[in-house]
């Protein structure tokens, strides 16, 4: 049989030479700890019998766990002869069994897996006290352990309490950056570099793994949850494009209103995308090119290239003397805006976009600042004519002026 070859890199060599019962590598986004503790649960898995539970908060279907990644993997790798995918669980010829659970939602499922020997905690940032204190005591084998790979949000989120601001004797915790990464894409570097130069606070929270500084001056500070959710069927649509100048992202978001709340359900997100190449771009948001889309009216030539490549309904937006402000307030009157969790560029935004503060006082200024806002933008113009209709509705429609 011709020898595997699975590089992992010597970061991780902790997670097969050392015995702790706490296993946490946490860091920026573009670290490969997701892909590298994979393919180690899958070397772990065929070198000896071992039951796997990959978890995470919150897990409504199979489509929502790590189940992919690791499938997707096995194939890379050639690990077909030794791993058979089913549709719930990932079996070993040796015994191994990989299960998927969501915490939240089936404590009682998760108490019935005492025999695991080794939990993966997937996005472990949004694992709460309740779910750590019912998971922690149920995992009871011996030698058993928990290993956790997250990237920072806030520092009063459960695990970073636990395991990053506190020492413990019984956890290994290593922080795992981009650097660490020896396959970082070149993609994600273009990004990087932008953030970087524009937007250091993002760049520590999203690159770096600092936790992020939430504060009163955040726009949108408790208008907005991270959750899955289906999209509804024959349900209206809102497009919104925004483009990119030099180095600023090329951006366009779908949204729907329902029950009183604006859900976000996919973007497109590009830095340095050429003209030619914004129409592929667009046709990965589903449904694109069959709905109106409002974009930004700035660049005329760009919206009639579009508009003539397969993008007709493409609308240049109407702006006035405070839109930006009149925008913002409408999207805030929702009793809640959901991002669905694929649309990761919006959910960055929304954690960042902030009010300008006084740097002698730290008073909050009405003065929103401008950047964290290339997605924020492109919701904000799909969504003009419901503004429009509520500033005449209150009487305080103010007469369209180009800014």
């Amino acid at each position: 049989m011709t020898q595997l070859k699975i590089e992992i890199p010597s970061i991780y060599k902790p997670l097969f030479t050392l015995r702790k019962r706490h296993k946490v590598f946490y860091g920026g986004r573009g670290s490969g700890h997701s892909h590298n503790i994979a393919r180690s649960l899958l070397v772990i898995g065929m070198q000896k019998t071992t039951r796997i539970l990959c978890a995470r908060e919150f897990q409504n279907s199979i489509a929502e766990s790590v189940h992919r990644l690791l499938t997707d993997l096995t194939q890379e790798y050639g690990l077909d002869f030794f791993y058979e995918v089913t549709r719930n669980e990932i079996r070993g010829k040796n015994g191994t069994l990989f299960i998927f659970r969501g915490l939240h939602f089936d404590p009682a499922g998760v108490k019935s897996l005492e025999g695991v020997d080794i939990v993966w905690l997937e996005e472990a940032e949004k694992i709460s006290n309740e779910s750590l204190d019912f998971l922690i005591p149920t995992i009871r084998k011996n030698d058993s352990e928990i290993w956790y790979t997250f990237n920072p949000y806030k520092k009063t989120d459960p695990v970073y309490e636990r395991f990053i601001l506190q020492a413990r004797d019984d956890a290994y915790v290593q922080k795992v950056n981009w650097t660490d990464n020896p396959w970082f894409p070149d993609v994600l570097k273009s990004e990087l570099e932008f953030d970087k130069r524009t937007n250091p606070d993002k760049y520590k929270w999203v690159w770096l793994g600092e936790p992020l500084g939430l504060s009163d001056a955040q726009v949108f500070r408790n208008k907005f949850e991270i959750q899955s959710f289906e999209t509804p069927q024959n349900i209206q649509f809102y497009f919104g494009a925004d483009w990119g100048f030099a180095q600023d992202p090329t951006t366009l978001t779908r949204s729907f209103i329902q029950n009183k709340c604006l859900y976000i359900d996919h973007e497109a997100y590009g830095v340095g995308v050429e003209i030619e190449d914004i129409p592929k771009l667009f046709n990965s948001v589903p449904n694109s090119n069959q709905w109106r889309i409002y974009a930004d009216s700035a660049r005329p030539e760009t919206i009639s290239y579009v508009s003539r490549n397969g993008y007709p309904k493409l609308t240049g937006v109407k702006k006035w003397a405070g839109s930006i402000e009149d925008g913002i307030e409408f999207m805030r009157s929702f009793e809640k805006i959901i991002i669905h969790p694929r649309c990761k560029h919006t959910i960055d935004e929304f954690e960042l976009y902030s009010y300008k503060q006084d740097r002698l006082t730290g008073d909050i200024l009405p003065i929103i600042l401008d950047k964290s806002n290339h997605c924020i933008d492109s919701i904000r113009y799909s969504l003009v004519d419901h503004v429009q209709n509520r500033n005449q509705t209150n009487g305080a429609w103010r007469k369209s002026l180009a800014i």
